[in-house]
């Protein structure tokens, strides 16, 4: 149907409108023409401006919905209906079409471990996961009842900004606690996160001077790979009874040096993310084989106990194949959970935060929260080799 013509009477600004709905009115450079057409009121209820109003203004209208919304002159405040406020744009990006907080899920409480679960958060291979599965595996055991401790052992120290603690250079850090034998309650600091009471959640930041460590115990001859097992022993003998520590994540860099070392050598149990593609079954035989020297040698209660594929894309044949190489080889060893690429999981640290903070209804979030749930239901396996 083709639009009805405005009315343009030049000089006549109070021409009354037409009987067919056309508003009369002179064209001003300041004032942009307003047409009332069927086809307008088609853009006017536009889907945009539709979600818009049912969301309370979460929504951006678009270029056509802003003018017609904002059109100036009395005849737009007749024929126009009311138009909801539009909120100012979020931080948090718009995977989701609700708010997050609207649809987050109630936090229960999970049944905490009978004795402190020490596990390294290891792979060699870059670009896996470790960080993120640490960071967000920590936050949601802490806003569901258990007392964390995060070491952030990666020079990076992005596990650091995750959980929204400053790491300077001079911080005191794990740096201190291999080189100077620092005390972890000393060096941890409290990470505060909405709904997790203070004491719950405690990292022990990294700097980059963490770097030089390696460098720093190459003279020392005895002992140095025994450095953060002291340190975390004696905390967690601090802490016994209720006020006891459920789990440490010790976030490791990706590499299979000393600090690695030092983190296999402390923990009881080992934590490996796996990246759903090819590359990372490479580095995974490394990691094993790794593992195996220092039972060994170092520390013969370690094990395996928890593999968790991450980055899956259900688009691709490979994530499926991999995911499924896995299983058949690992078994029971690897999680049920399994969690999806997300855009909301990337952008979280931008923002110095968890994806469980930052939208807890996105798919990464409501994974990694099944995750965590997962874990703290499994017995960890004694190593019985």
């Amino acid at each position: 149907m083709a639009p009805r013509a405005v009315t343009d009477r030049v000089g006549d600004e109070n021409a009354p409108a037409r009987d067919d709905g056309a508003v009369a009115q002179s064209p001003r450079r300041s004032d942009p023409v307003v047409d009332t057409s069927e086809e307008h009121s088609a853009i006017q209820e536009s889907p945009t401006v539709a979600a818009a109003a049912a969301l309370g203004g979460a929504t951006h209208t678009s270029g056509a919905d802003r003018s017609s919304v904002d059109a100036p002159g009395d005849a737009s405040d007749d024929v126009h209906p009311p138009t909801p406020e539009i909120a100012a744009p979020s931080p948090v990006s718009r995977e989701t079409s609700l708010p997050a907080a609207s649809s987050a899920p109630a936090l229960e409480a999970l049944a905490r471990p009978a004795k402190t679960r020490i596990m390294t958060v290891s792979n060699q291979k870059g670009g896996v996961g470790k960080t993120t599965t640490t960071v967000n595996m920590a936050v949601a055991l802490a806003m569901r009842g258990a007392r964390v401790l995060v070491i952030d052992l990666d020079p990076q120290g992005n596990a650091s900004t995750g959980l929204g603690i400053d790491h300077p250079n001079g911080t005191p850090s794990t740096y201190d606690v291999i080189v100077d034998n620092a005390e972890l309650a000393v060096v941890g600091a409290n990470v505060e996160i909405p709904g997790v009471p203070a004491g719950q959640l405690l990292c022990v930041p990294a700097t980059s001077d963490l770097a030089g460590a390696e460098v720093e115990l190459a003279g020392v001859v005895v002992g140095r790979e025994f450095r953060l097992r002291k340190a975390i022993d004696a905390y967690v003998q601090s802490r016994e009874g209720e006020d006891r520590v459920d789990y440490v994540f010790i976030d490791c860099p990706p590499s299979l040096g000393l600090l690695t070392v030092n983190a296999l050598a402390a923990a009881g149990e080992v934590l490996i993310p796996i990246q759903c593609e090819y590359y990372a079954l490479e580095g995974l035989g490394q990691l094993l084989e790794t593992i195996e020297l220092i039972r060994g040698y170092v520390n013969p209660a370690i094990v395996v106990s928890t593999m968790l594929l991450t980055m899956y894309d259900a688009r691709t044949k490979l994530a499926g194949q991999v995911a499924q190489e896995v299983r058949e080889h690992f078994g029971d060893t690897v999680m049920a959970t399994i969690i999806p690429r997300s855009v909301k999981v990337s952008e979280a640290p931008s923002y110095r935060q968890s994806v469980m903070t930052y939208d807890p209804s996105s798919r990464g979030a409501l994974s990694y929260l099944d995750a965590a749930r997962e874990l703290a239901s499994r017995d960890p396996k004694p190593n019985t080799e």
